[in-house]
């Protein structure tokens, strides 16, 4: 299922630009974060790497904050963060306000983080897809638009739940 070009998706951005993508990752996801980046950069995106840029053990706090804070502050219209298990990477964006981080393990999760939740970040487990499945996601994610409907409702309450838990 996999194909050499990502279909932008119109829906993210006010424009029919491509959306901007903000990537970042901890040692562990890097190899599986630079396959993902080269491919989108030949596909034609725009993609602000946030690191981390080796193998070199470092913590995944830093760049799944890095992504969240990209994508909160619009400097970006996505991002997608990488590390091990892709769990504490997700936790490290989703304490940025705003950010809708979603851990997803094939391409119906990714799919559906976008469709029923709205997700601004993909967060992927490098231990846990290859590569070429990690490309198959990003590919659902970008080119799944949000449904709206009945979900409106859960997000509403999703901020809320934000806006109440602000210092």
């Amino acid at each position: 299922m996999h194909s050499d070009t990502i279909p932008p998706v119109v829906t993210m951005t006010e424009s029919t630009a491509k959306p901007r993508i903000a990537i970042g990752s901890d040692h562990a996801g890097f190899f599986v974060k630079e396959i993902i980046r080269k491919h989108l950069e030949s596909a034609g995106y725009a993609v602000d790497d946030q690191g981390t840029s080796s193998e070199e053990s470092v913590d995944y706090p830093d760049f799944g904050k890095a992504v969240g804070e990209r994508v909160a502050s619009k400097q970006s219209d996505v991002g997608i963060a990488v590390c091990g298990s892709g769990i504490g990477i997700s936790i490290a964006a989703n304490k940025v306000c705003g950010i809708r981080a979603a851990l997803a393990h094939d391409v119906i999760t990714a799919r559906l983080a976008r469709e029923h939740n709205d997700a601004n970040v993909l967060a992927l487990g490098a231990r846990i897809v290859t590569p070429a499945a990690a490309l198959e996601m990003v590919q659902a994610f970008l080119t799944t638009p949000y449904a709206g409907g009945r979900h409106q409702r859960r997000l509403d309450k999703i901020t809320q739940i934000e806006r109440d838990n602000r210092p």
